[in-house]
């Protein structure tokens, strides 16, 4: 029999560098971290090198301090490494020198969550947001540039990259694709709104999941409404507003919708990029927000989610479903929990574990 050949991939040597800045002050530094360490490993990064340092200034042209890219460009030395994935968002001007400086590809917080969110789209709209995003992002990175520039850039986990053209011919280029897609959102945006308007005309009731990524909306929506919505362990795995039919004790309340998850530092570019698709927020009678109870973080999660609300400009009224009751004792946190009303404690393991919110839907009134 012949032998078939296998590939064998490989992967760049990496290091996640969290770093505590000034700006760290008002928030949980070890959840944050721990955040980071997951959206590594969402976008696939395998067996990263690890170091956490702490900075008390940032340096305009490298971010880090003098001592410490020292500090950093040593480790990088001695351990191989080949990419190094900031915690961060970086401006264009301190990727390029810190890439120089430690002879690295460097990856900042916004171009690993972009990453994250171009996989994680799956419809022809959701793409079409990602891919604004995306050259908002790049047209960013060519400020500060010659006539002529050729910085690596590539996919993280991946190795090369290609070479750029002249930087005014670039910027024509970002800037007519974005406005292409652009005209095409509208159209989508235009179809959607027709459907709105139907519903609204019908007077049916619209219910919105929102909440921290990866706290259990999807798994909430399939269980209500008997779907298969993806739902997996892992950051950003809905990107893709899903609207279902709700039924309750067999009687139609409404629709209910899904919506891509909150996080801290969500890129500004990728809340702009999805504004039309939160503006059901807006339209909504009732926002389900989400909060996964087991984690540690879970009140700074329920902050992060308010702040985002805040900028949009959203008032509607909402339910507080604290989710995955089964990994913690409640009973201990009851005080806390009690500063967030109307709310209920959920296990979105089972339809059993739901049915405080399901009673709670079934008395439920648009107001």
């Amino acid at each position: 029999m012949k032998k078939q050949a296998t590939t064998t991939l490989t992967y760049p040597k990496t290091l996640l560098l969290g770093v505590q800045t000034p700006e760290h002050y008002t928030v949980n530094i070890e959840s944050y971290f721990e955040e980071f360490r997951n959206l590594a490993r969402t976008n696939g990064v395998i067996e990263p090198e690890e170091l956490i340092i702490k900075i008390r200034t940032i340096d305009p042209g490298y971010f880090l301090t003098k001592g410490k890219r020292d500090e950093i460009k040593a480790y990088c030395d001695e351990h191989n490494i080949e990419q190094v994935i900031i915690s961060e968002p970086l401006s264009s001007r301190q990727v390029g020198n810190l890439a120089e400086l430690f002879d690295c590809i460097i990856f900042d917080r916004t171009e690993l969550i972009l990453e994250i969110f171009e996989k994680s789209a799956h419809t022809a709209e959701g793409k079409l947001q990602v891919a604004i995003a995306q050259l908002q992002h790049k047209k960013s990175r060519l400020a500060g540039r010659g006539i002529h520039f050729a910085q690596q850039s590539g996919t993280i986990g991946v190795r090369g990259g290609f070479g750029e053209t002249a930087k005014e011919k670039e910027t024509r280029h970002i800037e007519d694709s974005i406005l292409q897609i652009k005209r095409h959102l509208t159209k989508m945006h235009s179809a959607r709104e027709t459907q709105r308007k139907q519903r609204l005309s019908n007077k049916e009731p619209n219910i919105c999941l929102i909440g921290y990524t990866n706290a259990g909306k999807s798994t909430i929506l399939n269980i209500l409404t008997n779907s298969n919505v993806l739902a997996e362990d892992k950051l950003f795995a809905t990107l893709d507003t899903t609207t279902r039919s709700l039924f309750i004790n067999s009687k139609k309340k409404g629709t209910i919708s899904d919506t891509v998850g909150f996080i801290q530092q969500l890129p500004p570019r990728l809340i702009d990029a999805f504004k039309s698709t939160l503006s059901e927020l807006h339209h909504a009678d009732l926002l389900l927000h989400v909060i996964d109870v087991a984690d540690s973080g879970w009140q700074n999660h329920i902050r992060v989610v308010h702040s985002i609300l805040d900028d949009l400009n959203v008032e509607t009224p909402i339910l507080y479903v604290f989710n995955k009751a089964d990994k913690t004792d409640t009973t201990l946190l009851a005080g806390a929990l009690e500063k967030y009303e109307p709310h209920v404690v959920v296990s979105s393991l089972t339809k059993k574990g739901i049915l405080p919110l399901i009673n709670y839907l079934n008395t439920w009134q648009p107001q």
